[in-house]
C-alpha cells in the first residue's frame, strides 16, 4: 500500500481526466528542457543585434542555468506546502512573463535578466510537474506510464531546443526564442486549470522554513555559479574563490539549521532512503554526461559540418526520436523488472552509444557516420531518464515529493555544470590556437576525446545503479496519514494506493 492522501488532495482513483492532466504536465516539462538549449543557435544573431561581449554572451546559457540550479530545492519544498498544482501554475506564469521580457529586450541586461528569471520559473515548475505526476498517478504501472510519457518529453526536448532554435531564429530571428514560450505556457496554464485536480497544500501546523530557504537557495546559487563560472573566468579568480567560500559557509550553515528544527525544509533522513540517495546520484551523471552531449554536438554541427541554425536543428531529430522511443522501452521494463536493472541497462546501452558516436567523429567523416552512435545512445538515455525519475520517487510520502524531487533535480543541474566544465576542457585542449582549417580538425578531434570520456563516465552511472536496493525496506516512522511506503517492493511497485 501507499501513503494516504491528505485531506483535500487529489485521489488517482479519482482522477477525471488523466490524459490531458499528464499532456499539462509533460508539455511544460518540454517547455523546460527546450530552453536549456534553444537559445544557442540564437546567440551568434543576438551578439551582433545587442552587442554582447564573449564574456556577457556566455551569461544568456549561464544564468538560466544558476537560477534553475539554485532555486530547485526551494520550489520543490513551495510544491509540498503550498501544493503542487499552484505552484505548477505559478511556474508557467513566471516562465510566460519572463520569456515576454526577454523578447521584447532592447539591451544585453534585459536579456540576461529574463534568463535568469525563466530559471526561477523552472526551478519551481520542474519538481511541481514531478510531485504532482507521483501524487495523482497510482505506483506501478500507471505512474511508470505517466513518467515515460513526460520523460520523453522532458528528454527529447533536450535536443529539440537545438532544432526549434535553429528553426524559429532562421525564420523570425533570435527574439523568437523568447517569444515562443509565452503561448506555450498560456495554453498549459490553461488546460492545467480545465482538467487538473486541486492538489492540498501542507497542513495548517506545518510553517515555511525561511532561514532554510534562504541558507539553501543562496548557497547553491553560488554553488552552481562557481560551476558554471570557474571554467569561464578561471578557478582561481577572486570572484569564483569567493563564492566557493559563500557556498560552503551557506550550505553549512543550512545543515546546521536543519538539524535543530522540527519542521525543516530538508528532513535529514531523506538523505538516508535508500532508493532517494543513489538517485540523486544518477541525475547528476546522467546530467554531466548525456546532458553536455548536445552542447557538444551543437558546435560540431556548426564549426565543423558548417551548418546554417536550421541545419544543425534538423540534424538532432535522430537522437530526439532515439531518446522518445528510449523512455517508452524504460517504461516497459521498469515496471516489468525494477529500476535497478533497468537502469543497469540503460546506462550500459548509453556507453554503447556513446562509443559509437565517438567512432564516427571525425574532420572527415559525415553526419551518417554519428547516425549509429545517435540512435543507440539515445535509447539508453530516454531509458535511464524514465527509470530515474522513478527511482527517485519511490517510497517518499506524497507531502514529501516535491522536495524529494527537487533535490535529485538539484543535483541534476549541478552534474550538467560539472560535466559541462569537465568535458569542454577535455575538447578545446588542442583548439586554442588554432585558426580556419586547423581549428576545424582541431575541434573535431577534441570532441572525440570528449565523447570517449563521456563514454566512461556513463559507466559510473551503471556502478551507481547498483547501490538501489531490490526491494525497499523503508520503515514506517510517522503516523499513516503522512508516512512514506511501508515495505513496499521500489522496484518492481506495481500496486495502487489504499
Amino acid at each position: 500500500m501507499s501513503s494516504t492522501p491528505r485531506t483535500g488532495d487529489a485521489d488517482p482513483a479519482t482522477l477525471r481526466h488523466p490524459g490531458w492532466a499528464l499532456f499539462a504536465l509533460a508539455f511544460a516539462q518540454l517547455i523546460i528542457s527546450l530552453d536549456i538549449y534553444v537559445v544557442f543557435v540564437a546567440m551568434p544573431e543576438m551578439k551582433t543585434a545587442l552587442g554582447f561581449s564573449d564574456q556577457t554572451l556566455q551569461w544568456v546559457v549561464s544564468g538560466y542555468a544558476v537560477t534553475l540550479g539554485g532555486f530547485m530545492l526551494l520550489g520543490g519544498r513551495a510544491a509540498d506546502l503550498f501544493g503542487g498544482r499552484r505552484m505548477f501554475i505559478a511556474g508557467l506564469a513566471l516562465y510566460g512573463l519572463s520569456s515576454l521580457a526577454g523578447g521584447l529586450a532592447t539591451n544585453v541586461g534585459t536579456v540576461i535578466a529574463a534568463r535568469a528569471v525563466q530559471g526561477i520559473g523552472g526551478a519551481v515548475l520542474f519538481p511541481a510537474t514531478l510531485a504532482l505526476i507521483n501524487t495523482l498517478f497510482a505506483e506501478g504501472r500507471p505512474r511508470n506510464r505517466a513518467l515515460a510519457v513526460w520523460g520523453g518529453a522532458g528528454a527529447s526536448g533536450l535536443t529539440l531546443g537545438s532544432l526549434l532554435g535553429g528553426v524559429l531564429t532562421g525564420l523570425f530571428g533570435w527574439s523568437a526564442v523568447f517569444f515562443v514560450n509565452v503561448p506555450l505556457a498560456a495554453a498549459a496554464i490553461a488546460v492545467a486549470f480545465s482538467v487538473m485536480p486541486r492538489t492540498a497544500s501542507s497542513t495548517g501546523s506545518r510553517t515555511f522554513d525561511l532561514p532554510g530557504g534562504l541558507t539553501v537557495t543562496a548557497g547553491l546559487v553560488l554553488l552552481v555559479y562557481v560551476l558554471v563560472q570557474g571554467p569561464e573566468v578561471g578557478w582561481g579568480d577572486s570572484s569564483i574563490a569567493g563564492a566557493a567560500v559563500g557556498a560552503v559557509v551557506l550550505l553549512a550553515a543550512f545543515f546546521l539549521l536543519e538539524a535543530k528544527r522540527s519542521e525543516p525544509m530538508l528532513p535529514m533522513r531523506l538523505l538516508r532512503h535508500r532508493h532517494l540517495v543513489p538517485a540523486v546520484l544518477i541525475t547528476f551523471i546522467f546530467m554531466g554526461t548525456f546532458g553536455a552531449v548536445p552542447y557538444f554536438l551543437t558546435l560540431y554541427f556548426q564549426d565543423v559540418f558548417h551548418y546554417e541554425a536550421l541545419t544543425a536543428g534538423l540534424a538532432f531529430l535522430t537522437q530526439a526520436a532515439a531518446i522518445f522511443v528510449g523512455t517508452q522501452i524504460g517504461e516497459r521494463l521498469t515496471t516489468a523488472n525494477g529500476t535497478r536493472p533497468t537502469l543497469v541497462i540503460g546506462f550500459a546501452i548509453g556507453a554503447i552509444g556513446m562509443l559509437a558516436l565517438a567512432l564516427g567523429t571525425g574532420a572527415d567523416h559525415g553526419y551518417a557516420a554519428l547516425v549509429p552512435g545517435l540512435l543507440v545512445m539515445g535509447v539508453g538515455q530516454g531509458i535511464v531518464w524514465t527509470a530515474m525519475w522513478v527511482a527517485a520517487g519511490a517510497g517518499i510520502a506524497d507531502r514529501e515529493q516535491g522536495v524529494a524531487n527537487g533535490l535529485a533535480s538539484t543535483t541534476q543541474q549541478a552534474g550538467y555544470a560539472v560535466g559541462l566544465a569537465v568535458f569542454v576542457v577535455v575538447a578545446n585542449a588542442g583548439t586554442t590556437t588554432q585558426k580556419g582549417e586547423a581549428y576545424r580538425v582541431a575541434l573535431a578531434d577534441g570532441t572525440r576525446v570528449a565523447f570517449f570520456a563521456i563514454a566512461a563516465a556513463v559507466l559510473l552511472g551503471l556502478l551507481t545503479s547498483l547501490a538501489i536496493p531490490r526491494r525497499s525496506t523503508a520503515q514506517q516512522t510517522e503516523s499513516p496519514a503522512t508516512a512514506p511506503v511501508a515495505g513496499a517492493d521500489a522496484d518492481r511497485v506495481q500496486h495502487s494506493p489504499s
